[in-house]
């Protein structure tokens, strides 16, 4: 792979995402507001173009986060155990986060919402299924069959209609079970210490997420100020962003263990 390649097709997939994005929100493709993400505090501005624009446009932290990514594995990926190409495909799912979300926020539309969850299933996917097949040792096969089936297990789960305690949405489950496996998963690969790496990444990347969790649940009950350019919610998008970027830095900096006896596994 040409050492630019995860930039360019990084930035490829921000650019023709937010392009559709825009074109979608200007065109009304993704269907009229029903109302949904209504519950994340922020009150919709019913003559606007953009609903929710604090909601929406703090989605632009994981096209940042995103691109980041690229330009770290354009300059020091090579060197990392994750393969480049797995580098650059993780890269364009946080990028596809921003847009995703923000056609939820910015619509209140049914489709936004499921756009929304199909993000969030694709990058807990991605953390549950990278940790699992190194865990046991597999190849690409492994990890895109393990990718399918966490997403498509999540959007069954996410089928059940009925509202669900403290999370909302039962799509929402899947997504932190997903999340919850990938931190076993790394902590055990951690302790059974086959390879190296940089340990203080993961903790950032846990540290934000239950940050931001903490705020998404402050936000929509005693934080909740709906007229606010100050929203709880988009402070959740921003730490998650930061908490894929975290996510990845521990992926990129694993590098092959040494045993006691001073020879590499």
């Amino acid at each position: 792979m040409h050492p630019l390649r995860p930039l360019a097709i990084t930035a490829t997939v921000a650019a023709l995402s937010v392009g559709l994005l825009v074109m979608a929100v200007s065109y009304g493709w993704l269907g009229p507001d029903v109302g949904r993400g209504a519950n994340f505090c922020e009150a919709a501005r019913a003559d606007a173009v953009v609903r929710q624009p604090t909601n929406t446009f703090s989605n632009a932290s994981f096209v940042l986060a995103g691109l980041l990514v690229a330009w770290h594995a354009v300059r020091a990926g090579a060197s990392s155990l994750m393969p480049l190409g797995l580098q650059t495909a993780y890269a364009s799912v946080v990028v596809l986060l921003g847009p995703a979300s923000a056609a939820m926020h910015a619509t209140q539309s049914s489709l936004g919402g499921h756009l929304d969850l199909l993000s969030m299933y694709l990058i807990a996917g991605f953390a549950a299924s990278y940790a699992w097949v190194r865990w046991v040792r597999r190849g690409p096969a492994a990890f895109a069959g393990a990718y399918a089936a966490c997403v498509l297990g999540c959007e069954l789960v996410g089928l059940w209609p009925r509202p669900v305690p403290v999370v909302n949405h039962a799509g929402n489950i899947g997504f932190a079970v997903l999340l919850i496996a990938a931190v076993v998963l790394e902590t055990r690969l951690w302790r059974r210490g086959e390879t190296r790496r940089s340990i203080g990444f993961g903790l950032a990347a846990l540290a934000s997420m239950l940050v931001a969790f903490g705020i998404w649940i402050m936000s929509q009950h005693s934080w909740c100020d709906p007229h606010s350019l100050w929203q709880g919610h988009g402070a959740w998008h921003a730490l998650c962003a930061v908490a894929t970027y975290f996510l990845y830095r521990l992926y990129a900096s694993e590098r092959p263990g040494v045993l006691r006896d001073g020879i590499t596994p």
